[in-house]
Parts: structure tokens; C-alpha cells; sequence
């Protein structure tokens, strides 16, 4: 029989990606708590985890025992909710693409909560690559990232559709204008984008068409790259959804990219489980309401 200590302690160790820190998570000391893992692999017959001096890693095994032990300590959780006579908070661990404006993701966990009072949300921002592997190593339940990119391994949904836009001051030459050339923006300041997914497709954009610009600031924070855009800064590409006051939207001739923004599920996640939650579908429904909203037209002044 496994001890449901084991249980805790291995996941503490997937979820927090050290020894040190899954020790100060479930409260133990970290010799403890490697005793207590060998222990586990020890019982099972077989290595769970890969050690380094920095991060561990699953074995083969190991990722093949976490869906299970996810499972485990989740029934023992609704079992003693159920003994004590009260309903089992719900728990979603939710990965958030950090290019997807706040200004679509607050409203949208706002209402999640709202719809769900009974539920703990934990959020994890991470870039697109980050969070393939936080799904896949299951160390968040679903995540609203980039779907449709050509692999299989993950059940996905797609929520909505945008391009990108240049997004310049609104005292720019060129502002009020729906269609740019690139070579409208020779003589333009530059914004690096260093996180967005498109920054080779944009380059190239640039560069075969002979604009090569200064570059007055690089930043992987979007809200602080909008506000040096309105201070006047310089301009950037940007998914379309962004926007601030100050700043000015105009497509781009011949910079044709679209980018599918929706869920994605690990194989070992009961996805029908987590979109019947009625926080959930609040969750999406006003993630799509806010999208069509910000994604409409801009009328040219």
C-alpha cells in the first residue's frame, strides 16, 4: 500500500520543479522529503525522477505514474469533503500565454470566479514554449495559449483568430491611416517585442524589404511596451487585440499572419471535466465576448 504522504510529496516535487522548494511547500524538511520520494520509487521499482544539481525531471515512469497520483490525492480530497459534509473546492491550474492582453484575461477571471465561488483558481503566466511543457509535464490543468500549431499531442479548442498590426503613436505621421507599407516606416523608432512569437516573421517582413530600423527599446512586457508607444517612443507588431489609448492600430500590406488563441489540454486531463465547470464556461464565454470586442475594426479617422 502507498502512504498518501508519498502521494503529496511526489507531486509537490513535479509542481514546484526542486527538492528545496517542494520540502518548504508540504512543510518538511528536504532530507525528509527525499526519503520519503526514494521511499515511493523504492515501493513502485522504478526511478521516478531524474536528479541535476539544478532542476529534476521526470522518467518515463514517472510521467506515466502522475496522472494516476494526480487522481489519487484528488479522490482522497473529495472523500474527506464528503465525510465532512461539505462540497470540495474546485481547483483548475490555469497557464495564461503572457502575449494575450490583460485586458481580455482580468474580465474573464473576474467572471469565472463570480459564475463559481466554490472554485480555487491558480494562474501561471508563461511564454508559448513554457507552456507546452507546463502541460505536458501536467503541472497546469489547461492552458489558453497558441493552438493549431501543427502538433497532436494535445487536445485543443480554439477560441479566436487575430493578426497583427503595427501600433504606433498617435502623433505618428502615419497614424490615421488603415494599411501600411513597410517602407511607409523606414524612417520610423522601433519597439522590440522580445517574447512575441512572430519576432522571426516580422524581421523577415522588415528586412526583405529593405527597412531596416533604429531600435530605441527592447521589452518582454507588453503593458510597458504600449506605454512607451503612446508616450511616443517608438512604434511595434502586435497582435491585433492590443490596445491603449494613445496608440494607433493599422494593418500591415503583405504581413498576412494569424495566430489561433485557445485551450489546450494534457492527455492526461479529463477535459470534459474542467469545461463542464460552470466557471470555466464563464471564463471562455467572456474570453471570446472581450476578443470580438478588441479585435473590431478601428474606424479611420
Amino acid at each position: 500500500m502507498i502512504d498518501r504522504y508519498l502521494i503529496r510529496y511526489f507531486l509537490a516535487v513535479v509542481d514546484n520543479g526542486t527538492f528545496s522548494r517542494a520540502a518548504e511547500r508540504v512543510n518538511v524538511s528536504q532530507p525528509a522529503l527525499s526519503v520519503a520520494v526514494a521511499k515511493l520509487e523504492r515501493h513502485l521499482g522504478t526511478e521516478l525522477f531524474h536528479r541535476s544539481n539544478r532542476r529534476i525531471h521526470l522518467t518515463d515512469a514517472g510521467a506515466r505514474f502522475l496522472p494516476h497520483a494526480r487522481r489519487i490525492e484528488s479522490e482522497f480530497n473529495r472523500a474527506e469533503s464528503s465525510l465532512q459534509g461539505i462540497q470540495p473546492m474546485k481547483q483548475l491550474r490555469l497557464g495564461i500565454l503572457n502575449t494575450i492582453p490583460s485586458a481580455i484575461i482580468a474580465p474573464a477571471i473576474g467572471q469565472m470566479l463570480k459564475a463559481d465561488a466554490n472554485m480555487r483558481v491558480e494562474v501561471v503566466e508563461r511564454s508559448e514554449r513554457e507552456l507546452v511543457n507546463q502541460v505536458a509535464r501536467e503541472r497546469v490543468d489547461v492552458a489558453l495559449t497558441l493552438v493549431e500549431r501543427g502538433g497532436d499531442r494535445f487536445g485543443e479548442e480554439v477560441l479566436f483568430e487575430e493578426g497583427y498590426v503595427a501600433v504606433l503613436p498617435e502623433d505618428h505621421p502615419c497614424a490615421g491611416q488603415a494599411v501600411l507599407n513597410a517602407e511607409d516606416l523606414a524612417d520610423s523608432v522601433m519597439i522590440v517585442r522580445r517574447h512575441c512569437e512572430a519576432l522571426s516573421e516580422t524581421s523577415r517582413y522588415f528586412t526583405e524589404r529593405g527597412v531596416r530600423p533604429f531600435f530605441a527599446y527592447r521589452s518582454s512586457n507588453d503593458d510597458r511596451v504600449m506605454a512607451m508607444i503612446a508616450a511616443g517612443l517608438g512604434l511595434t507588431i502586435m497582435p491585433a487585440s492590443h490596445t491603449a489609448p494613445g496608440a494607433w492600430r493599422a494593418q500591415m500590406a503583405g504581413f498576412d499572419l494569424k495566430r489561433h488563441v485557445g485551450f489546450m489540454f494534457g492527455a492526461g486531463v479529463d477535459a470534459e471535466e474542467i469545461n463542464a465547470m460552470s466557471g470555466f464556461k464563464a471564463f471562455r464565454r467572456t474570453l471570446v465576448e472581450r476578443a470580438s470586442t478588441m479585435l473590431a475594426p478601428v474606424p479611420v479617422k
